[in-house]
């Protein structure tokens, strides 16, 4: 009943610069919490930043100063702007949804995933 589709990876040069887009769709009666997450080669998953209805960020400590995650509550959208890219940034990206279905079901909804590469 929901989809969460992702735009924006690519293949970037250390230093440079990418912008993240999610969108949500479907029955969504509301949403809670929104964030990114992403998968490098050989490890597991992990939450790069979210946020919350209430707008307030979190974000891995890695990341802070360099990743900024911005929402839209009208448009059910999220994203993640990335600056000063490293080669340990290579991931694939995967947008994450917690959220209210229409029927009052609460579950969380998972993007395909994008790829963002950093070259040395």
């Amino acid at each position: 009943q929901v989809q969460l589709v992702e735009f924006g990876g690519g293949l970037v040069q250390a230093g440079g610069s990418l912008r993240l887009s999610c969108a949500a769709s479907g029955s969504i009666f509301s949403i809670n919490v929104m964030g990114w997450y992403r998968r490098a080669p050989g490890k597991q998953r992990e939450l790069v930043a979210s946020i919350p209805s209430g707008g307030i960020t979190n974000a891995l400590d890695s990341v802070k100063g360099r990743f900024t995650i911005s929402r839209d509550n009208a448009k059910n959208t999220v994203d993640l702007q990335i600056n000063s890219l490293k080669p340990e940034d290579t991931a694939v990206y995967y947008c994450n949804a917690g959220l209210w279905e229409t029927s009052s079901r609460y579950r969380n909804y998972w993007g395909q995933g994008t790829q963002v590469t950093v070259s040395s």
